[in-house]
């Protein structure tokens, strides 16, 4: 039997609770979470230049960009870019995939702006605001943000055509404060950066998940949240699958509610600890 089924039928429940993808219905809106998500959408309906978002790996900082992607009006075109790396010419190339506009692969710069100001042109005139969104963006080379900013020139004599979101690690923060992008910084309208949850609101998310799932929200023993918190240091992802962990070792020895004990031997066993290495590797 597969560990999700054994863990759904042994805890009666519909799905499993801590999935490592993100899911917008699954939101806990902590304090810092909703004021996330209300600078985004202040961002984006003040027509601010550029709205940034950053916070550490794991944080949920996708999941609020998957939420105000669901949310977002028929007036706006989302174009949306992941891990940018390269040279400004290649950024170009990016956003325009992210429009869904095809150039071929040896384009000029000019001929890549052009279309960029030509698609840019057509939504305005069509009445609908252009919005680009860049996920992983600490990975963008600072000659590459510079481009970006150069893109909010891009208007009509009266608006701007295109609004920047920028998602991105602590890094994106810093790098923006540096005096070489003071400029850019200048252009940033709307910023939060979304921490860790606390170790009451980790208790919070561990129960809201359970229920999520159709548990009754008391799988864990309440002694279990400061070890899973301590464990995790309260980045949402990590406690998703250390949990997840725990309930597959909780139904394999039918153990039910789940202890102290299981959390803390698996931190033993450093099957979790390998986890956690390997999120971060593939996060740099």
């Amino acid at each position: 039997m597969a560990d999700i089924e054994l863990v759904t039928l042994f805890f009666e429940m519909r799905e499993r609770p801590f999935k490592l993808l993100p899911d917008p219905e699954l939101i806990l809106w902590t304090r810092q979470h909703t004021a996330a998500y209300e600078t985004l959408k202040y961002g984006l309906e003040s027509r601010a230049p550029i709205t940034l978002l950053t916070g550490d790996i794991g944080a949920g900082k996708t999941i609020l960009l998957r939420k105000l992607m669901e949310e977002a009006t028929e007036d706006l075109v989302v174009g949306l870019v992941s891990n940018v790396i390269g040279d400004k010419d290649e950024l170009l190339h990016w956003i325009l995939n992210g429009l869904g506009v095809r150039v071929h692969s040896d384009a000029s710069y000019v001929t890549l702006f052009q279309s960029l100001q030509d698609v840019l042109i057509e939504h305005y005139a069509a009445g609908r605001r252009v919005v680009l969104i860049f996920d992983e963006a600490q990975n963008i080379r600072n000659s590459g943000l510079e481009e970006l900013r150069m893109l909010t020139n891009i208007n009509s004599g009266q608006d701007e055509l295109v609004q920047l979101v920028l998602i991105g690690q602590p890094e994106l923060r810093d790098a923006i404060m540096r005096p070489e992008l003071r400029q850019f910084m200048q252009r940033v309208a709307a910023h939060y950066h979304l921490k860790p949850l606390d170790i009451d609101d980790t208790a919070a998310y561990v129960v809201h998940l359970l229920k999520a799932g159709g548990g009754t929200g008391q799988e864990f023993r309440a002694e279990t949240f400061s070890v899973i918190y301590h464990a995790t240091k309260g980045v949402p992802r990590l406690i998703n699958q250390l949990c997840d962990f725990a309930m597959v070792r909780a139904a394999a020895a039918e153990e039910y509610p789940i202890g102290r004990e299981t959390i803390r031997n698996i931190l033993r066993d450093g099957v979790f600890m390998t986890c956690m290495m390997t999120l971060q590797d593939d996060a740099s």
